[in-house]
């Protein structure tokens, strides 16, 4: 599967840090919780929440550093890198506490259906920049669908989740920009 560009990250020295940053901090935010455990008895997180949050850290890392394997379009890299922390913070933000009303209210799946969206999407764009686009824009309006679905029907649906449903609409619109751009540089390329 050829992208517009290198096969490699970066070379000498830069990109190594650009590789290796992303596993840096994903390791640095799995020890927060059991440094904070050690201070505070709010955070009491067991081993399952470790296990939990290790593999959702370690899945955007690996998708990341696949992404940035496939090419060297700085465009393409940015909008993979914001679509998967869009990704990341909305699962983490329903695991944790849930957008509409609390993490245990089954409305919250639905939230699951934007993320079928676009990795659906993605596929069958063959993650090609072009395709990329429509399947990020595609998320945003899923991402929107579910808070008016959420709203009328009486789902729990508050005003902090009419926000958050417009702060991933936004991101995954934002992505779906950088992925256009990608797009028309492989174009002109």
């Amino acid at each position: 599967m050829a992208m517009a560009g290198k096969t490699e990250i970066g070379d000498g020295r830069r990109g190594r840090f650009w590789r290796m940053t992303p596993w840096a901090i994903a390791v640095l935010l799995l020890l927060l919780p059991l440094l904070a455990m050690q201070f505070t008895d709010e955070v009491n997180w067991d081993v399952t929440d470790f296990a939990v949050f290790g593999t959702m850290l370690f899945g955007a890392c690996g998708a990341w550093e696949l992404a940035a394997r496939m090419t060297s379009n700085k465009e393409y890299r940015a909008a993979v890198g914001i679509a998967l922390a869009a990704a990341f913070l909305l699962i983490w933000i329903n695991l944790a506490v849930g957008i509409i009303e609390t993490e245990d209210n089954p409305a919250n799946l639905m939230y699951g259906g934007v993320l079928a969206v676009g990795l659906i999407g993605a596929v069958v764009a063959r993650f090609q920049p072009r395709g990329m686009a429509r399947a990020l824009i595609a998320m945003a309006l899923t991402q929107a669908s579910v808070a008016v679905i959420a709203l009328i029907g009486g789902l729990g649906s508050t005003g902090a989740s009419i926000v958050l449903a417009g702060f991933f609409a936004a991101l995954w619109l934002l992505s779906a920009s950088l992925f256009g751009k990608a797009a028309r540089a492989q174009a002109s390329a």
